[in-house]
């Protein structure tokens, strides 16, 4: 009896890789989690739906409008957007059993209802640190969370990138003193834009916003200050702002760029860069952004910064944090589209160990159990097929050596190893296969 077929199909904005680019992703992934751990950072995995009352209580605007909320009888839920609110949640509930700074990283899908299209997406990995304090943080983390994307971005080896900071105290006071402190928010947003919009939009929004045109000229000179980071330092110290925040933000700013040559981070890989605001309201301090340099049209591929208050909306405990979040699946989906991104094939063993027959089974368990017993990925092939189409999947799924088993190799407990791109083939002994595949 007929059936109509489904037609098998997802949804847009959520990907799916074939398993040559999923062993690409994991690396990538396992890449990241290995720095982070590195410098101390505390994994943890927070609950991928909250209850809506508490994950929309930092949320508005268009981030609501984009949340994934529904109800389950009488509770009113939805999947995280981010891993930052969760994070706040987490800390104001396990208060009293983390010790501060506590350091953590998370790794995990957030899930966004937003217009999906290139290279954006409504599922997807967010890999996330963050480091949070109690009532004070010290400005060294400032520094630790740009040397370790410097490292994480150094091991991921796609080429050469810079990592842009700034400081928000340093334009905060420059607008405060300029005489409009009650617009910085919006002033920000537009800076914020000027890569995407350019000079002359970015003039129109901010004469909207009541800017009157000699201080659009000012401020749009003063962001295009440029050098390394000493003559950067110098200029910003050599401006006649009438801002004790200001000045604070101008210390803290040569006080990262002082830590972070201590940390061995290239001066070549960073650099103040005044354009630098991150829109968002919650950063209060230093703010970062990573460009690979050869490919700008990518955007910022890891970003973030200091605020000073993570869980207002959850507990009167002032929690001062700071933290970079890196886009995975946007990040991977860009360097695929760019070519920086290889197929290794779709296999994880080293080696596949392949019985000619039936009778040589037993013995190619035994050689598989030696190579993984070695800590060496390896399979076996069980299907009862001709010597050549057990070849011809071997070469399919890229699999480096064959390890071939019949009659002869059996009873002398040796195998035919086969490099498969080579072609060359020698014995091996089943107790030196090990040795022999590494």
């Amino acid at each position: 009896m007929s059936t109509n077929k489904v037609q098998p199909r997802i949804m847009p904005g959520f990907m799916e890789l074939l398993p040559e680019d999923q062993i690409a992703f994991n690396r990538m992934y396992d890449t990241i989690r290995r720095v982070y751990e590195r410098y101390g950072f505390l994994p943890l995995d927070t609950a991928t739906i909250e209850l809506s009352e508490v994950l929309l209580a930092k949320a508005g605007g268009e981030t609501e409008k984009q949340i994934y909320r529904f109800n389950k009888g009488d509770t009113d839920m939805s999947l995280r957007f981010d891993l930052t609110v969760p994070l706040a949640r987490y800390v104001a509930q396990h208060a009293g059993e983390l010790s501060f700074p506590f350091k953590r990283y998370q790794m995990s899908k957030v899930f966004r209802g937003e217009r999906p299209q290139k290279g954006r997406f409504r599922e997807f990995y967010q890999c996330d640190i963050d480091v949070i304090g109690v009532d004070s943080l010290d400005i060294v983390y400032d520094a630790e969370m740009p040397a370790v994307i410097y490292n994480v971005f150094k091991e991921l080896a796609f080429g050469a990138f810079t990592i842009r900071m700034n400081n928000r105290k340093v334009l905060n006071g420059y607008f405060e003193a300029l005489g409009y402190a009650d617009k910085i928010g919006d002033i920000l947003r537009t800076i914020d834009k000027l890569e995407k919009i350019g000079r002359e939009n970015v003039e129109k929004e901010l004469a909207e916003f009541g800017v009157a045109a000699a201080d659009v000229a000012k401020i749009l000179d003063f962001l295009a200050i440029r050098g390394d980071n000493d003559a950067v330092l110098e200029a910003l110290r050599g401006q006649s702002v009438d801002s004790e925040l200001y000045r604070t933000g101008v210390e803290e700013l040569a006080t990262v760029v002082s830590y972070l040559r201590r940390f061995g981070v290239e001066e070549s890989a960073f650099i103040i860069d005044l354009t630098i605001a991150r829109g968002l309201d919650y950063y209060t301090g230093t703010v970062f952004e990573t460009m690979l340099n050869d490919y700008p049209s990518m955007g910022s591929v890891c970003s973030g910064g200091r605020y000073d208050s993570l869980a207002e909306y959850y507990t009167d405990q002032k929690l001062p944090g700071i933290g970079i979040s890196i886009g995975l699946t946007r990040l991977f989906y860009q360097l695929k589209e760019n070519g920086l991104i290889a197929s290794t094939g779709a296999c994880i063993a080293r080696c596949l160990v392949i019985p000619m027959g039936d009778e040589q089974l037993g013995a190619a368990l035994t050689a598989a159990s030696a190579i993984r017993g070695a800590g060496i990925p390896a399979d076996v092939y069980y299907q009862s097929k001709g010597m050549k189409q057990k070849m011809k999947y071997a070469a399919k799924i890229g699999v480096p050596f064959a390890a071939i088993i019949g009659e002869d190799e059996a009873a002398a407990d040796t195998v035919m190893l086969k490099n498969m791109q080579t072609g060359e083939q020698s014995p091996v002994a089943i107790a030196e296969l090990a040795d022999a595949v590494k």
